[in-house]
């Protein structure tokens, strides 16, 4: 018997050991009714995603939960707000910046803020490269959107020397570390554990270079 869309993300989140209120997992079945909803009229996601939604894109996105660091995180290439919306919802004590150059989805991720009365998130439809950002950011994610290279030179303009980004991979991306842009380097990889999602997840953070240092390997 299938289960239910409660009890899939009530077991995922236990599994991945975060901290979930009951008003927060009313708010992120509310996100999913609402991605589907759009999903079926719009495409968002695919329209064959349905039924691994929730491993698929909302434990997947909440994965990266324990990694995250800083007041200010800003999501690349958002989309439909992955990982940045279940993340706030998870995350109230910090401020979301999700960017998307895609109108189809901006408009998605400002119905979801007004909706769920998100007031930690905040919707740019721009591309990244001509974003500017009046604060630091302290991190950066994305996920699905480029190779690491191309993803740090679109970034350069709001990357401090302080700034994370934190890169959602399938398999370990051994080539694309390698082709770093020169000044950046590895300084964590996590292998993700992603209930109800047999494929191979992978975390890449990705630092500028700081004198002295030489390329991290740490892993978990």
């Amino acid at each position: 018997m299938a289960i239910s869309n409660r009890e899939e993300l009530q077991r995922g989140i236990a599994a991945l050991s975060l901290p979930a209120s009951n008003e927060q997992l009313e708010t992120l079945l509310a996100y999913i009714d609402l991605l589907k909803k759009w999903n079926a009229a719009y495409n968002l996601l695919g329209s064959n995603e349905q039924a691994t939604l929730i491993s698929r894109h909302i434990l997947d996105s909440l994965s990266i939960h324990p990694y995250l660091d800083g007041k200010l995180i800003a999501d690349i290439g958002a989309g439909a707000g992955l990982p940045g919306i279940p993340l706030a919802i998870l995350n109230p004590d910090r401020e979301f910046l999700l960017i998307d150059s895609n109108g189809k989805k901006t408009r998605f991720m400002f119905q979801a803020k007004l909706q769920l009365k998100l007031s930690n998130i905040s919707v740019e439809n721009c591309r990244i490269e001509h974003y500017q950002s009046k604060r630091q950011i302290d991190m950066v994610m994305c996920r699905a959107f480029s190779t690491l290279a191309d993803a740090l030179n679109l970034l350069q303009p709001i990357f401090s020397d302080d700034c994370k980004l934190l890169a959602m991979k399938g398999h370990y991306p051994n080539q694309e570390i390698a082709d770093l842009p020169e000044g950046f380097e590895l300084t964590g990889s996590n292998t993700l554990d992603v209930p109800g999602n047999e494929s191979q997840r992978h975390l890449i953070e990705i630092m500028r270079k700081r004198q002295g240092s030489s390329n991290g390997t740490a892993s978990k």
